[in-house]
């Protein structure tokens, strides 16, 4: 399938968009060259890009054996609320006294999340899911700061989590310490325990597959590890959240 830029001709073009409702403005001329910009046809423009929506794998069309969390367990009535004018006419830039409706909503959500969960605060920062992991170990980082404890210096990861769970402790400045699977598949045990070192910070998990083992299986090594100063992240691949245990100091 070609590039929008290979199709059409030089010249050619189409008017979809209304008449300005502004003041024009000229830029100055200081480009060297011309803008690569495509010049197609109203058909061709069409064309392509439903040829696009064709190739696209949706919710409607079948199951998302991995990764895109948000889109495959989300119910449609998500769409619409996303789409309200109230949210989707917000600017990042805009006065904060004019957004009062939307941030009304966001507080309001993030209490009740908050009460289910037993946490002290919700943060909707982040954006996907790896954007949530990495705010969640710059929570463990600060946990730690917060305690004194600048000696913790390695994360543990299993070796079947993401592939965003250890680049984000990379990230964050750690060592990533690896944890092998086991015969049934799941988090070998026994390599886990034998990894738990002074220096380690957290583990860096994915729900559900790694929590089930964890809370489920040996309830035991998921408490040992927070009762020892190390939070467990467990970033959640069914609808997004971010949540976590508060070890005690």
């Amino acid at each position: 399938m070609k590039l929008i830029f290979e199709l059409g001709v030089e010249g050619r073009g189409m008017t979809l968009m209304p008449e300005c409702d502004v003041p024009e403005y000229q830029l100055p001329e200081e480009r060297s060259e011309a803008l690569h910009l495509p010049h197609v046809s109203e058909n061709e423009l069409t064309r392509h890009y439903t040829a696009l929506c064709k190739r696209i794998h949706g919710v409607n069309d079948g199951f998302y054996p991995l990764g895109s969390c948000t889109m495959k367990y989300n119910p449609k009535i998500d769409e619409d609320m996303a789409a309200l004018p109230g949210f989707t006419q917000l600017h990042p830039l805009q006065p904060i006294e004019t957004a009062q409706g939307a941030l009304e909503a966001l507080h309001t959500l993030g209490a009740e999340l908050g009460e289910v969960f037993g946490m002290d605060a919700v943060t909707f920062q982040p954006a996907a899911g790896a954007h949530g992991e990495f705010t969640g170990v710059l929570l463990i980082k600060a946990y730690h700061t917060d305690r004194g404890d600048f000696n913790r210096t390695k994360i543990i990861v299993p070796d079947s989590a993401h592939g965003t769970n250890p680049a984000t402790a990379a990230m964050c400045g750690f060592q990533v310490i690896n944890i092998p699977s086991g015969a049934d598949g799941c988090v070998d045990l026994d390599a886990l325990r034998a990894a738990r070192r002074p220096r380690h910070r957290g583990i860096d998990a994915d729900e559900p597959e790694h929590r089930r083992y964890f809370r489920q299986k040996h309830p035991r090594d998921h408490e040992d590890h927070s009762r020892c100063g190390r939070p467990v992240l467990l970033r959640r691949c069914e609808p997004q959240r971010r949540h976590g245990r508060r070890p005690s100091r």
